[in-house]
């Protein structure tokens, strides 16, 4: 983890000083419900003659400054092995809308854990070049099912306060043996302060 973050912290400080890329994201926020789909998408300035191993993307989603990795493309080569688990079987990658400047994920099945900070990164022999985006995943409303209501039956409700009643009689009665235990205690401690005055 902690390489991935010094890999996106060295392309950060490099794309600030190299190339005439510039990534934008589409859709500066976004707003979904619990068990939707969702495609992001980022747009960036491309030559027609570029080819697709010339491009390396990593979209990361960001929660407390900590990157998941969403989406890894390394030369033109996905690498399913740097997603994170909380992504895995939910993200689908356009290859197609890549050449035509365009990075297009569809994250799906959401979960209130994908709400956060987006970043996709691209890099190209243009150079390199970031954008963001923000994900709020609220959870589903789902109505509570409506269950029958039943009559209490007569013999449970017998049993209950017999178990009641048996309850509170002894609760009763060790609070008496306390009570008892209790004051023969201070009497024996009265006698025995008696005897030492």
């Amino acid at each position: 983890m902690k390489m991935i973050f010094r890999i996106l912290l060295l392309i950060n400080l490099i794309s600030c000083v190299s190339g005439t890329l510039v990534v934008n994201v589409t859709q500066t926020s976004y707003q979904a419900e619990e068990n939707d789909n969702i495609t992001l998408e980022w747009t960036f300035t491309t030559k027609p003659e570029s080819s697709i191993t010339s491009f390396n993307t990593l979209c990361s989603l960001f929660i407390n400054q900590k990157p998941f990795v969403l989406f890894h493309l390394h030369d033109g080569v996905e690498v399913s092995e740097s997603q994170d688990q909380q992504f895995s079987g939910r993200v689908q990658f356009d290859k197609d809308v890549l050449r035509e400047g365009r990075i297009r994920l569809q994250l799906s099945r959401l979960r209130t854990e994908d709400s956060g900070l987006y970043l996709c990164k691209l890099g190209t022999d243009d150079g390199l070049s970031s954008d963001t985006c923000r994900l709020n995943v609220t959870a589903a409303d789902h109505p509570e099912p409506q269950r029958p209501s039943e009559s209490p039956d007569p013999k449970s409700q017998r049993r209950t306060g017999l178990y009641v009643g048996l309850g509170l009689g002894l609760t009763a009665a060790a609070a008496a043996l306390l009570v008892k235990f209790y004051f023969a205690r201070v009497v024996v401690l009265l006698n025995q302060l008696k005897t030492l005055v």
